[in-house]
């Protein structure tokens, strides 16, 4: 069961850098003056997914995490 939880570990950990990798920039650049960037940003739906993804494997890493580092899990 250890070797188990490990290697989810390790996976969710993996996936969890390719996933914020991903993410697209949030930087205003010049239009952050004013908030002026905010006029036009708008998320898409493959952006929410995303977040949505990066959320539930996150949230996997961090159960592993409490997991084996609380040594519930023998």
């Amino acid at each position: 069961m250890l070797t188990f939880i490990w290697t989810i570990q390790v996976l969710s950990s993996l996936l969890l850098i390719v996933l914020i990798l991903m993410h697209s920039p949030k930087g205003d650049g010049i239009a952050g003056i004013g908030n002026a960037a905010q006029m036009f940003s708008s998320q898409k739906s493959a952006e929410k997914g995303l977040n949505k993804l990066t959320g539930i494997v996150a949230l996997v890493f961090i159960i592993c995490v409490f997991l084996l580092g609380f040594g519930i899990v023998k």
